[in-house]
C-alpha cells in the first residue's frame, strides 16, 4: 500500500466518529482544483504500512475508524489486502473515491471492507472530463453511483463548487442526476495552497451566501444535504 500521509486524528473527516486519515498515494485523475498535488503525483516520501498499522494497534480505544483517502485509494493493487488487516483490528474504515473502479468498489462492498464511503461527482456529465482533467469514462462512474445507493451501508456523494468551472444550473443538473441519494454534500473550494492548475491559484471561491442559496435549490433531491468547508 503507497502511503503518501498521515494525519493521526479527525473529529471532521468520518462523520460521527474520531479517526485517523491516510493519504494513498498517485491518482488517475488530474482535477485541475485538486490540492492534494504532490499526492497525486507521488512526489511524497512514502509512509510503510507497518507504521500505521502500529499506530492503530496503540490507539485502539481511542480512535474509533480510519479514513483512507488520496489520491484514489481503489487505484492501489493490495488495497484489500490492507483493509482486511485494519478490519482485524475493529476499527471501521471509510473510504473516498472518484469512482472510476465499480468492480474493485463492490468488491470491498461485498466484502463488508467498508463502513462508509464517499464518492467524489467532479461535474455533470457534460463536464465531466474537463473537471476530472482527463477522459472519463461516465459508464464507470454511473455504475459506481448505483452500487453506492444500492449496496454501500452508509455513503455520501459530493461536489466540490470551482468558480469558473461549475455554475449554479450545473449543481442542480446534479442534484437530478444524484437524486434520491441518502447524502450529498456541497464542498467549498479552496485556493489558498497549491493546485493541479496553477491558473485556479487566483481564483475567489464562491461566497457562503452562494453555497447556502444553490443548497436550498438543491435540497430536496437528497435525503440529506448540506455545506462543507465554510
Amino acid at each position: 500500500m503507497r502511503i503518501g500521509g498521515f494525519q493521526n486524528t479527525s473529529l471532521l473527516d468520518y462523520p460521527n466518529y474520531i479517526s485517523a486519515i491516510i493519504w494513498a498515494m498517485d491518482c488517475n485523475f488530474r482535477c485541475p482544483f485538486c490540492y492534494n498535488k504532490n499526492i497525486v503525483f507521488g512526489k511524497v516520501e512514502p509512509i510503510p504500512e507497518e507504521e500505521i498499522l502500529s499506530f492503530l494497534k496503540k490507539r485502539k480505544g481511542l480512535l474509533e475508524g480510519l479514513v483512507i483517502t488520496g489520491g484514489e485509494p481503489l487505484l492501489q493493487e493490495d488495497i484489500v489486502d490492507f483493509i482486511k488487516k485494519v478490519k482485524k483490528l475493529d476499527y471501521l474504515v471509510k473510504i473516498d473515491t472518484n469512482g472510476t473502479f465499480p468492480e474493485k468498489l463492490k468488491e470491498i462492498i461485498d466484502k463488508k471492507l467498508v463502513d462508509y464511503l464517499s464518492m467524489d461527482i467532479k461535474a455533470p456529465k457534460n463536464k465531466y472530463s474537463k473537471l476530472a482533467g482527463i477522459k472519463a469514462d461516465l459508464t464507470k462512474i454511473e455504475q459506481s453511483i448505483e452500487i453506492i445507493q444500492n449496496n454501500a451501508p452508509d455513503y455520501e456523494f459530493r461536489t466540490t463548487f470551482v468558480p469558473d468551472l461549475l455554475k449554479n444550473e450545473d449543481i442542480i443538473e446534479i442534484a437530478k442526476w444524484l437524486e434520491g441519494s441518502k447524502r450529498f454534500y456541497l464542498q467549498q473550494f479552496k485556493s489558498d495552497t497549491s493546485l493541479i492548475s496553477s491558473k485556479l491559484e487566483d481564483v475567489a471561491p464562491y461566497s457562503k451566501e452562494d453555497l447556502f442559496k444553490i443548497l436550498e435549490k438543491i435540497k430536496p433531491f437528497f435525503k440529506n444535504c448540506n455545506v462543507r468547508g465554510v
